[in-house]
């Protein structure tokens, strides 16, 4: 049988990583069995689900490459499908009417120390309840639990997990309001029946949610899926993942110019491992080696530098005008005035040392406009008092190279620095630090060939006069 999983975010906010890699994982399995990967839109709470957030979670999962088969389920729309479940559970005598107010529940909690529902209207009589309809009291719908035995499921990462019965509350099903809003582990389970739903596959904060969904397919006889619950992602500080520790959206990451290859191949590795030492992985390589078996029970801790290294991996692979087509996406000036050869040549000269497009464009400007200014703090720190005499004597020589290529730069400099025993750092970390601006960075006699001798002796004039 092949498998049917499902993503189902609710949208109250955009998609974040935690979120992303649920949805990954779900994708991973399906396309793994050549099974379907769907996605259902969790939009019962009106008062905060929101388009806008729908739409960003939907875009973001199409930039990632988690593309879905058929229309996305709106849950919302399946209401009266919950509704007539709800009746059907009623009919059954599985589930019931229950009158307890807000405040009597409140009084029974404070007497019994325990917020344990006491089955206070589980098996009253027809004519007790027809007389707080006929008041028109509100009312709320609870599932009758087994009061015996236990309830238990097979968790493909936790193994086992057993609740006795007798600790599970008869649960609402739908509240007291005047619409009687079904609630969330009862319209989930009939949309994981109606969708045809394998497996479930989701976070351990879910574990809960499921004794109490099963007990709602048992009750209403139909099959249950096969559970998967994913470890935690936690900060680098072991708590929760914040905002302050990379939960920060997708969108987020697209923004800052990480590339969908990079973040998909560091989520796939939050709480799980191919059992290799292989580390960078396209997602057809993540979907082929993809194993349910190979998840951890151990929490995942979210490692920014980790990200950092992968992305700059996929990045460095990538071809100088797929990488110039996603610039333009973000910013549509890069570089506008030059020529695309130019262009690529530079992307391709710092592709291999950025984690992002960003970066990328941050650290670029030195190839487009001249420097406006000087740190004084580097000038302190590599100007000696015979530097600027260095550089003019090395700036007559190398002018008059015929082919301005690295290879030529590099064999003139050497020669230059031998017969005037000048050491390395002393003449290339100023030539570096008046052509970029910066002490690091790619090759630099690969810097000075894009750059040209025209701009090299413009630069280097400049430092003099000025430093």
């Amino acid at each position: 049988m092949k498998p049917i999983v499902r993503f189902a975010p609710s949208p109250t906010g955009e998609l974040h990583i935690g979120g992303a890699r649920v949805a990954l994982f779900n994708y991973l399995f399906a396309k793994k069995y050549s099974g379907e990967f769907l996605v259902r839109i969790e939009d019962t709470d009106l008062q905060r689900s929101k388009n806008k957030y729908r739409d960003q979670i939907c875009d973001s999962l199409k930039w990632l490459g988690l593309k879905w088969n058929r229309d996305s389920f709106i849950q919302s729309k399946n209401i009266s499908r919950h509704r007539s479940t709800i009746d059907q559970l009623l009919l059954s005598g599985k589930a019931y009417k229950c009158f307890a107010t807000k405040e009597e529940l409140d009084l029974i909690r404070k007497k019994t120390n325990s917020y344990a529902y006491p089955g206070t209207w589980r098996n009253r009589s027809q004519k007790d309840i027809l007389k707080q309809e006929n008041k028109s009291k509100p009312y709320s719908i609870r599932l009758k639990t087994p009061e015996k035995g236990e309830t238990s499921f097979l968790d493909k990462v936790y193994g086992r997990i057993s609740v006795k019965n007798a600790e599970i509350d008869d649960f609402i099903l739908a509240r007291s309001d005047a619409n009687k809003s079904p609630v969330y582990n009862l319209v989930v389970t009939v949309d994981d029946h109606d969708m045809n739903i394998t497996h479930v596959i989701r976070g351990e904060d879910h574990i809960s949610n499921t004794i109490k969904q099963i007990l709602l397919f048992q009750s209403l006889g139909w099959s249950i899926p096969q559970y998967v619950h994913l470890p935690m992602i936690l900060g680098s500080n072991g708590e929760r993942l914040s905002k302050r520790h990379g939960a920060t959206g997708v969108q987020s990451y697209q923004k800052m110019g990480y590339q969908p290859e990079g973040l998909l191949n560091y989520l796939a590795f939050l709480g799980w491992n191919p059992g290799t030492n292989e580390e960078i992985m396209k997602l057809d390589r993540l979907i082929e080696t993809f194993d349910l078996d190979q998840i951890q029970k151990k929490s995942a801790i979210f490692d920014e530098k980790k990200l950092n290294w992968i992305s700059g991996q996929h990045l460095s692979t990538q071809s100088a005008k797929q990488i110039f087509d996603d610039i333009k996406g973000i910013d549509t000036k890069w570089g506008s005035s030059y020529h695309d050869k130019y262009i690529l040549s530079v992307i391709d000269l710092l592709k291999s040392r950025m984690n992002s497009i960003v970066q990328l464009i941050d650290n670029s400007s030195y190839f487009f406009e001249d420097l406006a200014t000087y740190d004084k703090n580097i000038i302190n720190d590599i100007w000696k008092k015979d530097t600027s005499s260095v550089l003019e004597s090395y700036m007559k020589v190398i002018v008059k190279i015929d082919e301005w290529n690295s290879y030529d730069l590099e064999d003139h400099t050497k020669n230059f620095m031998k017969q005037y025993d000048i050491g390395f750092g002393k003449l290339m970390k100023p030539i570096r630090f008046i052509l970029c601006g910066v002490l690091n960075g790619p090759p630099l006699f690969e810097i000075m060939e894009l750059l040209g001798k025209d701009i090299f002796i413009k630069r280097v004039e400049n430092a003099l006069e000025v430093i």
